[in-house]
């Protein structure tokens, strides 16, 4: 059967691949919420959805649906970081479930709130952790379980270049978006725990609002992460041949190629949680930790066992 869906945050970038999402799997989008009104992506998806820029005229809406019979089955949450929380309350509160773009929260106690509310209304809350679903990545944890007495070393690199635009949005304040390491990097740090188990060590060595690095040592793995917005940072021959993005795994002296296959995994992951799958709360609870312990660390400069593009950084 047809589901029906609303969705928060309907102008924000990840937005379009929700709506695709929505459609692809055979579902309705009956109505949107963002306070801004650039939202024309709409018409190419569902151009009959009801579309507000006030929360209580969306939330209005969404309780008179209800009480028509025709109740919101799921509610897609695509708003900026800092409001997920209360974004995935109000859809439980609404009797329908969430499904969350990561992070799900900012902070690993509001887990334990969110679990008391998925108790008392019965509802589920889903993250969207969709480098789980990719196959690529899905093979590399079946080798990996195959080795059950190896320790992998891996780098993680992802450099994402962003304007002047990213300092003035929420994204650039780390208040509301957590930082650079969670708005950029916490998919792939639930990934490393997915893949190479329970993190045992932290070290951050470098953590700017354009920039962080450090070290983590997974139960299989020793890992060291750079991630950065800031395009100096790019490889010399990513300048040169003009390009604004580098995302690189290495596992030993092996590359992971995983850079294919990345457009359709939120449709792939709206189809599992309406096959009775999807990543709940327990599933998001480690990143969530992870990307925490790396706000409140106090970065140790280069000591140790740092990435090596921390060398390019200027001080």
């Amino acid at each position: 059967m047809s589901k029906n869906f609303a969705l928060i945050g309907a102008a924000g970038f990840v937005a379009p691949r929700h709506m695709k999402a929505i459609k692809e799997t055979g579902n309705s989008l009956l109505a949107a919420l963002d306070p801004n009104d650039s939202v024309g992506v709409i018409d190419s998806h569902f151009p009959d959805a009801d579309f507000f820029t006030e929360f209580e005229r969306f939330d209005r809406h969404v309780d008179k649906l209800r009480r028509d019979g025709q109740k919101i089955d799921y509610v897609s949450i695509c708003s900026p970081n800092y409001l997920h929380d209360a974004h995935v309350r109000f859809a439980l509160r609404s009797q329908a479930h969430a499904i969350c773009e990561k992070p799900l929260v900012l902070t690993p106690w509001n887990i334990d709130g969110l679990q008391e509310i998925e108790q008392e209304q019965g509802k589920k809350i889903y993250n969207i952790l969709q480098l789980r679903l990719h196959p690529a990545i899905q093979k590399l944890r079946e080798q990996v379980a195959a080795a059950p007495d190896k320790v992998f070393d891996v780098d993680l690199t992802y450099l994402t270049s962003r304007g002047h635009w990213y300092f003035v949005s929420w994204k650039g304040d780390g208040h509301k978006s957590g930082g650079i390491a969670t708005n950029i990097g916490v998919h792939f740090f639930d990934m490393l725990g997915w893949v190479f188990g329970d993190l045992q060590k932290s070290t951050v060595h470098i953590h700017d609002d354009d920039v962080a690095a450090g070290y983590l040592e997974y139960k299989k793995a020793r890992v060291r992460w750079f991630l950065s917005i800031n395009a100096d940072y790019l490889p010399e021959d990513c300048k040169s041949a003009g390009k604004r993005t580098f995302r690189s795994i290495t596992i030993g002296d092996q590359e992971l190629e995983f850079s294919e296959g990345f457009t359709d995994l939120h449709t792939v992951s709206y189809q599992d949680i309406l096959n009775g799958g999807g990543f709940g709360l327990s599933d998001a609870r480690q990143c969530i930790q992870t990307v925490y312990d790396i706000r409140q660390q106090t970065p140790v400069g280069l000591k140790g066992d740092y990435h090596p593009f921390c060398k390019v950084v200027k001080g």
